[in-house]
């Protein structure tokens, strides 16, 4: 990709039969917005910036190497690194927040680590059939979407945006805190600017692909999973002989406890404390919306890596909250209880103890970083899904040349940046704010998932269990968001749902406007397409170079295009003697799923211009095409106009852009500057370009 030798290009054979009659003309001044754009030759400052990039970046991958996917995609391995390091590192918080709550009634953390167990492989088991019901991406905002209705999924969809955010925020901060607390408390001061240090290698790591960026943060994965295991595999034989007085206990516990507060007040002692180490939960949901990123068959991967994360995070935080009763771990002034509990373990180990005691929170600090990691995989692709349904800018779906999300990316990174600064990197604050959302998901995907199996229960044999299953989760997520909410809101949670009230009415605005675009569009099409056009005049001869040329960048098929071929005879006269259509197909994240997905967006692309050539035909003309499949819209259109003049070097080309009565931020930001910025390129490469501007009122 990127490299012209890549770019399919072709003009238009032998005329078709023709027929005869005058040019019709038309007045109409809408047009459809093109998607095009185009690469110069490099000169000085841009060869420079684009060394740089690759530099940064890595070079261009090659979008009709069928190796591609396979190389950009991620086994089930790896995927549970790129994925599952959310879930893990809440074990380096989540079980202390429940053990804590818990208060004298410590006993009961044994039934906490059953319930813990169990709710992983519940909501793991319900995101199984949801990997199933969408096999392309089955992400919170689409299950609900497609299950019940774009209202839910849009709710779904900003509040896992807002989720992935402070996923990134919350995991930075964590992970400084704990490096600095090894640190002189002279170097306190430079905590904030490292923790935004971290973010923007993050954001570069990003950029450069989603396979990089995995086997990058690989070896500090493997470290937290092999030293966590092995600890807590430790803790729990060298005290085998206690767990017998440990299930005694809890059971007089809970009866001791039911006598005192009453049945409901040990369940709400035991809810409380479960709800409150609910962060453990948090990155289950990744898995089904990161399918697209997954080596194929994807089910397959995807579900392997579903059952991988929830293996791991179930053994480690239910490990953790028994080894802490087990071991009768306390609180302690400066220190986590991660860090009590390993320090216990490793007394008598002598120098060695030391040693491991250090790597094992060095290993929790860094799998923060690593957890990060999940926002940025799972946030774009939320963003890219509600783009393509217009709820968010369109430019969130285009893909960059590393075949990533950039503009995901990069929001991600920046909202996340600007979060922690705003909380001065507080990890108390973002606590707070943190895993509301992801329940607010969590429950409406899986209601969509139990309205799906009662409405196939006719169609399919299996539907009560799976009914069952997703049920139980349901009923689990909607309890842990239902006291979350009353428990956290007054202490800061109401930021949160302002937050996400606040991105909905966005999204609202911004659906509203493009639909009132599409319907003056739909308009246009209807009149334009429908014209009756005579039949093609016979001998129409070829494309002669040697005549001026209008070279007209279309998008598809539709009334922009046909406006824009009709309009240059009414404004030029005969002075154009050839027309060239040119278009390139924009290989975005909805299209980017494989070889045969690639070549159909080339067989749909060189029809539309086809049509084109017929329709110009038809009309008298001389006609060719020409057209390119990629990522970015500018270099490709850009590279098709350096081809065009130096095969037809009397070309003038032509485009169109949307004007409205009044320029608002909103509409530079919903509407591409593609055909401004193109224009700008080809001046100063020497080229004629003409922007027809099209008349939109909303």
């Amino acid at each position: 990709m990127g490299a012209t030798g890549d770019k399919p290009s072709k003009e238009a054979g032998p005329a078709p039969p023709p027929g005869s009659g005058k040019r019709p003309a038309a007045d109409l001044t809408r047009l459809v917005e093109p998607g095009l754009a185009g690469p110069p030759e490099l000169t000085g400052l841009r060869r420079t910036w684009a060394r740089l990039r690759r530099l940064l970046f890595g070079r261009a991958y090659n979008l009709f190497d069928p190796r591609v996917f396979q190389h950009v995609s991620l086994v089930a391995f790896l995927a549970w690194v790129g994925l599952g390091s959310d879930g893990l590192s809440s074990s380096a918080y989540g079980p202390e927040e429940a053990f804590l709550a818990l208060g004298d009634h410590r006993y009961l953390a044994l039934i906490l680590a059953m319930a813990t167990a169990v709710t992983v492989f519940v909501i793991s088991a319900s995101y199984q059939q949801i990997i199933e019901l969408f096999p392309t991406g089955g992400g919170g905002y689409l299950v609900a979407s497609k299950l019940l209705g774009p209202g839910p999924g849009l709710v779904a969809g900003c509040a896992l945006v807002v989720d992935y955010i402070l996923t990134i925020a919350i995991s930075v901060a964590s992970g400084a805190d704990a490096i600095f607390s090894f640190l002189p408390p002279a170097l306190l001061p430079f905590k904030l600017p490292f923790a935004c240090t971290v973010v923007i290698l993050l954001i570069t790591l990003n950029l450069r692909g989603v396979r990089e960026s995995v086997l990058v943060l690989l070896p500090v994965f493997l470290g937290f999973v092999v030293l966590h295991v092995g600890l807590i595999l430790y803790g729990l034989g060298t005290h085998a002989e206690r767990l017998p007085d440990v299930v005694t206990g809890a059971y007089s516990d809970s009866v001791r406890t039911a006598q005192e507060l009453g049945v409901l007040g040990l369940a709400a002692l035991v809810l409380r404390a479960y709800s409150l180490g609910a962060g453990t939960y948090t990155g289950i949901e990744a898995v089904s919306n990161g399918l697209p990123i997954l080596r194929e068959p994807r089910v397959e991967t995807g579900k392997r890596t579903m059952r991988l994360m929830a293996l791991s995070l179930a053994f480690v935080a239910g490990g953790i909250l028994v080894n802490y009763l087990i071991n009768d771990v306390r609180p302690r002034p400066g220190m986590t209880l991660n860090a009590v509990l390993v320090e216990g373990l490793v007394q008598g180990w002598g120098s060695l103890g030391p040693l491991v005691f250090l790597l094992t929170l060095l290993s929790e600090a860094a799998l923060l970083f690593v957890a990060a990691q999940t926002g940025f995989l799972g946030g774009p692709r939320v963003l890219a899904s509600m783009a393509v349904d217009s709820w968010m800018p369109h430019q969130f779906a285009q893909l960059s040349d590393r075949l990533v999300t950039k503009n995901g990316v990069l929001l991600m990174g920046v909202a996340a940046f600007v979060t922690i600064l705003g909380t001065a990197g507080s990890v108390r604050l973002l606590v707070v704010l943190y895993s509301i959302n992801v329940f607010v998901t969590f429950s409406l995907s899986l209601l969509g998932t139990s309205v799906h199996w009662w409405q196939e229960r006719r169609a399919d044999p299996r539907w009560r269990q799976r009914l069952t299953v997703s049920g139980i989760g349901l009923l689990l997520t909607g309890t842990i968001l239902g006291i979350m909410l009353v428990l956290k809101f007054e202490e800061g949670g109401w930021v949160t749902v302002l937050l996400t009230s606040g991105l909905i009415a966005a999204c609202l605005r911004i659906r509203r406007h493009y639909n009132q675009v599409a319907r003056v569009l739909r308009g246009v099409d209807e009149i334009l397409l429908q014209i009756p056009f005579p039949v093609a005049a016979k001998g129409i001869p070829d494309a002669d170079p040697k005549k001026p040329t209008a070279a007209i960048f279309v998008s598809g098929y539709n009334g922009l295009g046909v406006h824009t071929l009709l309009n240059i005879p009414r404004l030029f006269g005969e002075h154009f003697q050839n027309f060239t259509f040119i278009s390139v197909g924009v290989v975005d994240s909805h299209r980017f799923k494989g070889v045969r997905e690639i070549a159909n967006l080339r067989r749909t692309v060189e029809a539309d211009l086809k049509r084109y050539v017929e329709l110009a035909h038809r009309l008298g003309v001389r006609a060719n095409y020409r057209f390119a499949i990629g990522t970015d819209v500018l270099d490709e259109a850009e590279q098709l106009a350096q081809e065009q003049m130096k095969e037809m070097p009397r070309s003038v080309f032509f485009t169109a852009k949307l004007i409205f009565p009044e320029e608002t931020p909103l509409t530079r930001w919903l509407h591409s500057q593609t055909p401004v910025l193109l224009q700008r390129r080809l001046q100063f490469a020497g080229f004629s370009m003409v922007i027809l501007p099209v008349r939109v009122t909303v």
